[in-house]
């Protein structure tokens, strides 16, 4: 055995430095799933370990091992230095403010407008925020910003929400590597306060674009032809959106390789022709040398427009290096092209690694690599022959093979991240993606050459054309029977064993590398191994979740969020869940309701959970307070959506202060014990999770000084 692992190993040499950009992700996957903050002296491991490697290159495996170690440890200390460099989190005020602040970044919304202040102020003479804050105005604003203007609004804002459950996406830590502070919505109309405060050409042009575009192509279609210039979604209506998704073709509206790659190409081949019409420069230089630069500088423009999206900035990283290929006569595309722009992107942006838009980017992109470099034999004996029927041929099986490897190498991330199934998305790509390439986006290209001259109307037309119909494809494709299938998502371990298992079947080149199948099925199949939680309780305490062999059951209290309640069926690969009222009755072998309880045993023999619940109280009347005594001893665990009055010996609570202090619950109530997760303790102590709350007893206490022979006062309860 070790003598024919040697032998993969040596005939796969070359193959070893492709290792390193994972090394580099696997150190930063490291980082990320501690439960608090290393040491200081982690950062300066790198540097030793790596230097191990040239001293070992009479020892290759050794050397390369070394490497792989060391790079490692320099993603480790690579993310804890981006989460050092960062501003701590705001702690904004709980009422209305007046704030005041120049404008960053304008968005459209389906209805309204959404803006992003910088430097804002809390009030006249406040000291300004380190980080930023996104505001939603009113609908019927008529206000129209513009970046770099200073505006004046009153809003409600507050910070970023903690995960909808614990293990869920963490909106805090996103915000906190983004650099938001906050968000909220306008209390009154905006007021523009000031002049251009600083030069910020592309927002402003970004802006001014999306105003273009909508004003030809009113409603979806205009919000989606915008998306595809300027690279945001936000103004397109839910139910397109919803349908370009179960139809599988939601990558089509994110900037992309593919986006790029049209506005590069065009360019190119612009240049390269308009060089081969000058017989004078076509015998003195290479249109393809000269082009390349000018492609390139195409593109960088793009990706600045589109607001450095970490696709757009895989594909211009990889763009950047087929372009010096190019200009050297090297190959242009290959794998260690993938991989420098893996390092590229890991070194701006660390935790784009935890999100779906760098994984699924980048395996589609791996996929695709891997399979043309194993199949361009084969491809290109299809191509020879004078036949006329081989060259369409093979550009409609190159079309299928596409979508259909695409579509199987983002699988995994999409059942992790959205718990969904798309099975008719090569189909709907099969449509969806000439009609963007060939239609929609050289149309928009031209729309923005012709604006400065005012002829925009009839490109903008035409490229309306081309996205109703791909629009109108993603809504067929959407209706078909089983187009989308909910399914349990695939844990973050599964989900680690079959990326590796997919980084272990495209980057070698033996036969060793088939053992990467096996892996990437296990992980596929790992979410069968895991038991979802059989209750939830939301970090407000107003939405509940039963999980019973037949569904979910939801108990939801006045204010309680829809985007919660989405997210919990996402994350429990369910489709709907039944409402329970708070005064209804039910009686079955897992959930006994009856007046102001409800008896919750999902499995006989298991612990016992009690949901007290709160009734809605009559007009004018106060609502009745929730007391624990009548039932102390029923049960061994206590739910509540509100603070429970009262001492039970024995039983266990989750009430409205276990979740203002801990975030969101998840409860497992089995015949070997009962297990309590709170998102606290999944997230534990990292600079983007908020410190424990302190009652604002305590809090007043701090802040006011003794006097000489005063006793301090007890803190009271939280509020």
């Amino acid at each position: 055995m070790a003598a024919a692992l040697g032998a993969s190993l040596a005939s796969d040499w070359h193959r070893l430095p492709l290792w390193l950009p994972v090394a580099l992700g696997a150190g930063i996957l490291f980082y990320f799933g501690l439960r608090g903050e290393p040491s200081a002296w982690w950062w300066v491991l790198p540097g030793p370990v790596l230097a191990l490697a040239p001293l070992l290159r009479g020892r290759p495996a050794l050397a390369w091992m070394a490497g792989l170690l060391g790079t490692a440890l320099l993603g480790f200390a690579l993310a804890g230095w981006h989460a050092a460099r960062m501003p701590a989190p705001l702690e904004l005020p709980r009422r209305a403010v007046v704030l005041e602040g120049v404008v960053d970044k304008v968005e459209m919304l389906p209805k309204g407008l959404r803006v992003t202040l910088g430097a804002a102020q809390l009030g006249p003479g406040e000291p300004a925020l380190p980080r930023s804050l996104r505001i939603r105005l009113k609908a019927d604003d008529p206000l129209q910003p513009v970046p770099g203007e200073r505006l004046r609004v009153r809003a409600l804002v507050r910070e970023p929400s903690a995960p909808a459950y614990p293990g869920g996406w963490d909106f805090q830590r996103d915000a906190f590597f983004s650099g938001l502070g906050g968000s909220g919505f306008a209390l009154g109309p905006a007021e523009r306060v000031g002049e251009m405060a600083g030069p910020r050409p592309f927002a402003r042009l970004r802006r001014e674009l999306e105003r273009r575009v909508t004003a030809v192509l009113p409603g979806g279609t205009g919000a989606v032809a915008a998306a595809l210039l300027t690279g945001g979604q936000s103004g397109i209506p839910a139910e397109n959106m919803q349908a370009m998704r179960d139809s599988g073709l939601a990558h089509l509206l994110s900037v992309s390789g593919l986006h790029i790659a049209i506005v590069m190409g065009l360019g190119f081949g612009l240049l390269r022709f308009g060089i081969a019409m000058v017989p004078a420069l076509a015998l003195r230089f290479d249109s393809k040398v000269a082009a390349a630069p000018a492609g390139l500088l195409l593109g960088f423009g793009y990706l600045l427009l589109t607001g450095l999206q970490v696709p757009m900035l895989r594909s211009f990283a990889m763009a950047a290096v087929v372009t010096l290929g190019v200009m050297l006569g090297r190959r242009a595309l290959s794998l260690r092209v993938l991989a420098v722009a893996a390092v590229v992107v890991l070194a701006m942006q660390p935790a784009a690694l935890l999100g779906p838009s760098f994984q699924m980017s980048f395996a589609a992109v791996l996929v695709l690599i891997a399979w043309a470099e194993a199949s361009t034999a084969r491809m290109g004996r299809w191509r020879l022959g004078d036949e006329w029927w081989r060259r369409p041929l093979v550009l409609l099986a190159g079309m299928v093979l596409t979508s259909l490897l695409a579509g199987l190498a983002t699988t995994p991330y999409g059942l992790h991240h959205f718990g969904r199934l798309q099975l008719y998305g090569v189909a709907a790509n099969m449509v969806a993606v000439p009609i963007t390439s060939f239609l929609v986006m050289p149309a928009g290209l031209l729309a923005v050459a012709a604006m400065p001259f005012g002829l925009e109307d009839w490109p903008l037309r035409l490229m309306g054309l081309g996205v109703d119909a791909t629009l109108w494809v993603a809504r067929s494709v959407a209706d078909w029977p089983g187009a989308a299938l909910s399914a349990m998502p695939i844990p973050p371990a599964g989900l680690a064993l079959a990326s590796f298992g997919l980084l272990w079947l495209c980057l070698w080149r033996a036969r060793w590398r088939l053992l990467g199948v096996p892996m990437l099925m296990a992980g596929l199949g790992s979410a069968a191994l895991v038991t979802p939680p059989d209750m939830l309780v939301s970090g407000d305490g107003k939405l509940v979740a039963l999980r019973l062999e037949d569904g979910l059951v939801l108990q939801r209290n006045s204010g309680a969020s829809g985007f919660i309640r989405a997210s919990w069926l996402r994350g429990l690969g369910e489709d709907d869940a039944e409402a329970l009222p708070a005064s209804a009755e039910r009686r079955d072998a897992a959930l006994n309701c009856e007046g102001a309880s409800c008896r919750f045993q999902p499995d006989a023999g298991g612990p016992v959970a009690l949901l007290l619940r709160a009734a809605k109280p009559k007009r004018g009347e106060q609502a009745p307070e929730i007391r624990a005594e009548p039932f102390c001893g029923e049960a061994g665990l206590l739910v509540s959506s509100e603070p429970i009055r009262g001492r039970c010996p024995g039983a266990r609570v989750v009430d409205r202060f276990s979740v203002w202090r801990n975030g969101p619950h998840a409860i497992w109530l089995r015949p070997g014990g009962m297990r309590i997760l709170s998102d606290r303790d999944w997230r534990g102590s990292r600079p983007w999770v908020p410190p424990p709350p302190v009652p604002a007893a305590r809090r007043a206490d701090a802040a006011r000084p003794l006097s000489s022979g005063a006793a301090a006062r007890p803190a009271g309860p939280a509020p």
